[in-house]
């Protein structure tokens, strides 16, 4: 009702302008008027829904209190307004084409605001109308290249047939007839998408014209090589100026529209026909020019939605060879969805020889996700390997304890002495804390109560072996006494904290009541504040009391 309510709110305050206005000004004021009908008109489904609503009124007899009004006369108090200006003052309310409106004075305007309004609520329908008064009334405006483009957005978000149709008609004719207007680029883009969704519905003009613009452009002609000339004297060579140099390193200009155009009508083949779009990407991917970058990138991201044999050969070819990291970075990542022997030993390549973290990264993901104990026995010797940072090393300890089994929990408890770094200690900690069973929740306490482990570690495997709620409370409870180290009880006041079991309440009271550290009773005593139990209330209430 947006539109309704400007409209009318409009010709109130023109109302007055039109009351004492001379010629000139009655001129103006009717133009604005015009504006206002034709909001009205685009206005009208709202009208019409409101009707069962309006029936109360009986044909605005309950207006009749309006009367003292008398032919608007009481609309003079509005004078000050001086048109439409003065209800800049009401932004608050919503009145959001007053902007345009003044500073143009023109209906195509206001016309275009409106429609762009139900587009934003989602009236497809009404946008779709109100975007073609636009360029059927004001044809020569500048909105009328905009609207054509916005019209045929909406009538392709209601879909079907006859709409995706006349959806390509509009935008053809803004092509033809507003090839300077800002959305034509965009409209491309998305007859190529319409083009799509037709050829789904068994357009096969529209199929055949997607494949056309899915194929990548021939490459340019070789021109004849030039008869050989007689030998020049040599001259000293001359500095070639910046511009040019720079020329040199990038090729032929790129056009980022057809790259963006060809990868939509990509992906439009491969919801069509995906058969037929495998060869043409492959095709893509083969280029090595710089212009084809995007191209690729988006490309193998389409490859990757889809299986087969020849899937994996573009893919591993892509791994390898492809002059782009990106690129590269994307197809080692997808090869961890092709379990094959191939994609192993390829990962392993790239694990064992690339010198690029971020490449080595995605193997060591491809590779926790393949299935074969091979892959798992790679990982394991990437981690003991002396080359690498430890951040990556990290990366594939973190991967191998998803491997929850008895295996990985024997590799991971032989991996934790041997290693040197604390960080490393710390991912493994972590790792086997993820692996489900009592010999890996004994191994944490073990480690918590191992003096001559570092004091962090200890503290970090009693945290995890804490947070696993199948460790039972009462070891937990049974390990305060035998803790000697401060620090170490800290760190169990804080795991009793994190369980819920009436054990732990009844711990952290007995701390707070009796442990000789006046610390420690501190610590107790502020968690179970934290804590729901109403015997902690009833704790705290009886020390304050004391």
């Amino acid at each position: 009702m947006s539109g309704l309510r400007a409209a009318l709110v409009t010709i109130g305050a023109l109302a007055s302008q039109a009351y004492a206005a001379s010629s000139p000004q009655a001129a103006s004021a009717r133009a604005q008027l015009e504006q206002a009908r034709e909001a009205l008109e685009l206005s009208k489904p709202a009208l019409w829904a409101l009707g069962p609503s309006l029936e109360g009124l009986k044909s605005l007899e309950g207006l009749r209190s309006l009367e003292t009004l008398k032919r608007l006369e009481g609309l003079k108090g509005l004078e000050g307004l001086k048109g439409l200006e003065g209800l800049k003052a009401y932004e608050g309310i919503g009145f959001w084409w007053l902007d345009g409106a003044t500073q143009q004075g023109q209906a195509d305007s206001l016309l275009y605001r409106v429609a762009r309004e139900a587009l934003n609520a989602g009236d497809y329908q009404r946008a779709a109308a109100g975007f073609q008064r636009v360029w059927e009334r004001y044809p020569q405006s500048e909105a009328a290249g905009e609207a054509t483009y916005w019209a045929a957005f909406a009538l392709s978000k209601i879909g079907g047939t006859r709409n995706l149709e006349r959806a390509l008609q509009l935008l053809s004719h803004q092509s033809e007839a507003y090839p300077n207007a800002r959305t034509r680029r965009d409209g491309e883009v998305l007859s190529t998408r319409i083009r799509g969704e037709l050829a789904r519905m068994g357009n096969a003009e529209a199929a055949e014209s997607v494949f056309v613009r899915a194929a990548p452009p021939a490459p340019p002609a070789l021109a004849a090589p030039r008869a050989p000339q007689a030998p020049r004297a040599a001259l000293p060579p001359r500095a070639a100026p910046a511009a040019q140099a720079a020329r040199a390193g990038q090729g032929p200009e790129c056009r980022d529209e057809d790259s963006e155009l060809r990868a939509a009508a990509l992906n439009a083949l491969l919801q069509m026909d995906s058969e037929r779009a495998l060869p043409i990407l492959k095709q893509v991917l083969e280029r090595r020019d710089p212009c084809s970058l995007e191209l690729r990138r988006k490309a193998m991201f389409l490859v990757s939605q889809m299986r087969g044999p020849e899937v994996e050969d573009i893919l591993l070819n892509a791994a390898r060879s492809d002059p782009d990291r990106e690129v590269r970075a994307q197809a080692i990542f997808w090869l961890s969805q092709v379990h094959t022997e191939r994609a192993v030993n390829a990962l392993d390549s790239i694990l064992l020889r690339s010198t690029e973290p971020e490449l080595q990264e995605k193997a060591i993901f491809a590779l926790s996700e393949q299935e074969s104990a091979r892959a798992l026995e790679i990982l394991r010797r990437f981690v003991e390997r002396t080359d690498v940072s430890d951040e990556l090393k990290g990366k594939a300890i973190f991967w191998i304890g998803q491997r929850s089994s008895p295996e990985t929990l024997k590799y991971l408890r032989e991996l934790y002495p041997r290693l040197r770094s604390e960080d490393l200690k710390d991912k493994v900690i972590f790792a086997v804390s993820e692996i489900r069973g009592p010999q890996a929740q004994r191994w944490l306490m073990d480690l918590a109560l191992n003096a001559s482990e570092p004091m962090e570690m200890r503290k970090k495997a009693l945290f995890w072996a804490g947070q696993n709620r199948n460790v039972p409370v009462a070891d937990l409870v049974r390990l305060y006494d035998t803790m000697n180290d401060r620090e170490m009880k800290e760190q169990l006041i804080f795991a009793y904290s994190e369980r819920r079991e009436p054990e732990a309440v009844d711990q952290l009271m007995a701390i707070a009541e009796n442990d000789p550290d006046k610390e420690l009773r501190r610590k107790a005593i502020f968690w179970l504040g934290q804590s729901k139990d109403p015997r902690a209330a009833e704790l705290l209430l009886r020390l304050i009391n004391k």
